[in-house]
Parts: structure tokens; sequence; C-alpha cells
């Protein structure tokens, strides 16, 4: 296990009963892993030329690996890469549809019913997951099946094993090349970002700080910083149990921006403003984000930037992943917030069944 501030965090004892702190700080090693245990291919895929598009199932911490996917390998990828997130299955699903369904659990009610509606339709699913029901349902539809690890505390702790299967597979496929570039680069910078993440007063650990009790307003660039972006939002919520806002550059130029024309005495109390930048953004989103600083100083509390490093678009998406799920982390232990359990969304899955 890698070496983390679970129990000691700036001086001050951390309530972390599931050992959050640990998970994050071993992603370098869980993304790793997971190349390793498909380093010899998965049985029963399809050919590229059976592949007309690739359909990503799921919610929440596994339904974002199919983000990761469309983000990484949807520029190189000769067929378009979809996501979806709702019960309904999209109506071009057909027998020329490669359907990754992925569930931590494997009884993500939402990803079950629209993955058994894609086996119907005739398409290639594949499923992603540690057991429950919807490894059950593979075996009977006679589908490839990846095994997750059943140790990882929490779903949205797994973003690097549930990620890296569909990569690989992909790449298995012939839909994209390159795939165990980006993932040696990956983690190479994974565990040069944690050296620097694990010292004192680290840059996650003061943007915690200046976050405080505001609520945090986070912006990604392009493919990858929206990601990265709807990321840090999920990671604030789960782990910080705090409200946070996410956008993506340009389209939050074309709306949200007019939206803060009016009560900035009260959004300058309220709201800390992160970009999250990398190097693969278009020329014209790094002068959208020019403007919307200058647009924006006067009405929030702060900005702050967080700059991606790494070699590649996965090296510099999972840098920026790594280091939101450590501010989260960090505002959680400065407010004597428990990161691991999560009773809301709980009290909703069991009014559910």
């Amino acid at each position: 296990m890698v070496s983390s501030p679970r129990s000691r965090c700036d001086g001050m004892t951390v309530l972390d009963t599931l050992g959050m702190f640990d998970a994050a700080y071993g992603l370098a090693e869980q993304v790793e892993t997971a190349a390793a245990a498909l380093a010899d291919g998965v049985d029963g895929l399809p050919a590229a030329d059976e592949v007309s598009s690739v359909l990503v199932l799921g919610m929440g911490g596994s339904g974002i690996s199919g983000d990761v996917l469309s983000a990484v390998a949807g520029p190189i990828c000769s067929v378009p890469i979809l996501v979806s997130k709702d019960y309904e299955l999209p109506g071009f699903v057909d027998t020329g549809t490669l359907v990754f369904a992925v569930s931590f659990s494997g009884n993500t009610e939402e990803t079950i019913e629209s993955a058994t509606e894609a086996a119907h339709a005739g398409a290639k699913v594949v499923t992603v997951s540690a057991g429950g029901r919807l490894a059950e349902l593979g075996v009977m539809w006679g589908a490839p099946h990846v095994s997750l690890p059943g140790d990882i505390v929490m779903p949205r702790a797994a973003i690097g094993a549930a990620s890296v299967p569909l990569l690989l597979m992909l790449g298995q496929v012939g839909l994209c090349g390159g795939v165990e570039a980006e993932i040696d680069a990956t983690v190479k910078q994974l565990r040069h970002r944690r050296d620097e993440l694990s010292k004192p007063r680290n840059i996650a650990e003061e943007l915690a700080r200046h976050i405080g009790r505001t609520f945090p307003l986070v912006y990604g660039g392009g493919p990858i910083g929206a990601v990265a972006a709807q990321r840090w939002k999920g990671e604030f919520n789960e782990n910080a149990k705090a409200p946070a806002f996410a956008n993506r550059v340009p389209e939050a130029c074309h709306n949200e921006a007019a939206g803060w024309g009016q009560h900035g005495d009260v959004t300058r109390q309220v709201f800390t403003l992160i970009f999250l930048r990398h190097d693969h953004e278009h020329p014209q989103v790094a002068r959208r984000f020019d403007l919307l600083r200058e647009l924006m100083l006067e009405v929030v509390a702060s900005i702050h930037v967080v700059s991606a490093q790494g070699d590649g678009l996965m090296a510099q998406l999972f840098d920026l992943v790594f280091v939101g799920d450590l501010v989260s982390l960090h505002l959680a232990a400065q407010q004597e917030v428990d990161p691991g359990p999560i009773p809301a969304l709980e009290f909703i899955k069991a009014g559910l069944r």
C-alpha cells in the first residue's frame, strides 16, 4: 500500500473511515495493475470491420470511464464513441455497436436495464464489473467479461481500474493505436504528481483552503478538460459533501457567461472559480479562458488555475483527475467530513428498492 496522509493531515487526525486518501494516492498502481491484467487481451471481442459505433453504459464513478474513453480515444478512433447514462438505450444501437456496460458493483439498475436492451438489439456487449447481476447476465448472453478488483473502496475510486480496460479493448479490436504508450506515460506522470502532492502545504491542500466554505465552480477546456471538470465536481459532491458545479469551455462562453451580469455582491461571497488547463486546448479556447477571467474576476471570491502535466492526452487528463481527487479529500479533511460514506446516495437507492 502506498504511504499517504490518511490518518494524519497537516498535523491533525483525519476522519477517513474507508481509506479514501490511500485509494487516491494509489491511482498510479491501479492504472498499472489494470493494464497488466489485460496484457493477454480479452477473448470474444469483435474485429474492427464488425464495429460501426462504440457505446459505453454506466453511471457515476463507473460511467466516467466512458467519458475518459471518449476524450482520450475519440480523436483517433475510426468510429464514433458515445456515452449513455440513462435507463433508455439510444436508438442507433444495433449489431454493429460495441457496447461496454460498466458497473463497479454490477448491480446499477440503469446500466443493467440499458445493457439488457443492447443485448436484445444484437449489439456486441462486453460487461465490466466486480461481479453482481451484470456479470451474471453477461454469462447468459455469452458476452466477454472484464472483472474489476473487488477490494477498491468505492466506485469513484476505481477510475483507473474501469477506464484502462476500455482503452485496451478498443486497441485490441483495432479501432485506435498507441494505447500502451499512453498508459505508460500516465503511470509515470501520476507517480511524479504524487511526489508533489505528498509534501506539506502542497497545491491540493492549499487550493482546498482557498475554497473553504465557498462553492467550487470548475471550468475545463475541450474534451479532456470537460471530463476533468466533471470529475472534480463529482468528487467535491461525494468526498467533501459540498455543492459544486462544472462547465466546459467553449460552451460556457455561449450561455453561462451571461449569468454573471448581476448579483456580484452575492456571487463573490459564494463561488470559487477553478480553471483546469492543459496542453491540448484549441488556441481559441485558451483565448476564451483569458476573457472569462477578465469577465468574472469581480464576481467570484477568487480564481485559481490548475495546469495539467504529463505526456499525452491520457496522462494530462489523469493528472487533472488526481489533483482534483486530492483537493476534494483535503477539503473534506479541513471541514472534518468523512469522505468515504455517501448516505444521501444510499438513501436514494434504498428508496428505489
